[in-house]
């Protein structure tokens, strides 16, 4: 099934302008501008359900890859095709990653921090802000990891040079959207990027797309990760 809405499956539709909708599953109202063309609209609250089951998940990990963590995690019932839990998928995993390859860090507590500020990332903003979700998640992983703030001096620098390094691989390939080659393209950057500045070398193996028959949009051979 090529994904689009998660309750019929119909294609979603993007507004130029916010319209009031309510959540076809908790009833909220709230402004939006993406719903399927049957008029179903999911929260991000919703859309991400069962996410922060990524904690516990994370802190029985003993890999120092963070493809092989996001790998298990996108198999997990609550990440979809596409969604704003890639926002916190990216993160947690490299978060992880960097924790077992020696990365000095508290990690239930960097991986609860990355939940909350993940989760207020929200969906559709590679379109609509010119700023995707995962490069962003990448540049939040950075920021816990360094203990960076609005004030602070080469830990805010590194934090947005790493995000715009992600953010020019996202932008250099194209779109339609595909969160999950937009994630991979996070770690592709962020493990070198890391090694570079923090001395933390983590491992990256070959990156292949195993989610292709999900996505409606897949641009095939022009992703760097459609099997060949």
């Amino acid at each position: 099934m090529k994904e689009e809405c998660l309750l019929c499956g119909a294609p979603l539709e993007y507004l130029e302008q916010g319209t009031e909708m309510e959540c076809a599953m908790c009833h909220k109202k709230e402004i939006s501008r993406a719903r399927c063309m049957k008029g179903h609209y999911v929260c991000d609250s919703c859309h991400t359900a069962g996410v922060d089951s990524i904690v516990g998940i994370c802190l029985q990990e003993q890999r120092k890859n963070p493809y092989t963590i996001l790998s298990r995690l996108m198999d997990l019932p609550f990440c979809h095709m596409h969604g704003p839990e890639h926002h916190i998928m990216v993160g947690s995993s490299l978060l992880t990653a960097y924790h077992n390859a020696g990365g000095k860090l508290d990690l239930e507590k960097a991986l609860y921090e990355m939940q909350e500020r993940g989760r207020q990332v929200p969906g559709g903003i590679c379109g609509f802000w010119g700023s995707c979700g995962a490069a962003i998640s990448s540049g939040i992983f950075l920021s816990i990891v360094l203990g960076a703030t609005p004030l602070s001096g080469r830990e805010w620098g590194l934090c947005n040079q790493l995000t715009s390094a992600v953010l020019a691989d996202i932008g250099a390939v194209g779109g339609p959207r595909c969160c999950k080659r937009n994630s991979y393209l996070s770690l592709k950057r962020a493990v070198p990027f890391v090694k570079e500045h923090l001395g933390v070398e983590m491992e990256l193996s070959e990156i292949r797309c195993r989610h292709r028959g999900q996505n409606a949009q897949c641009i095939g051979t022009r992703c760097p990760f459609f099997p060949k």
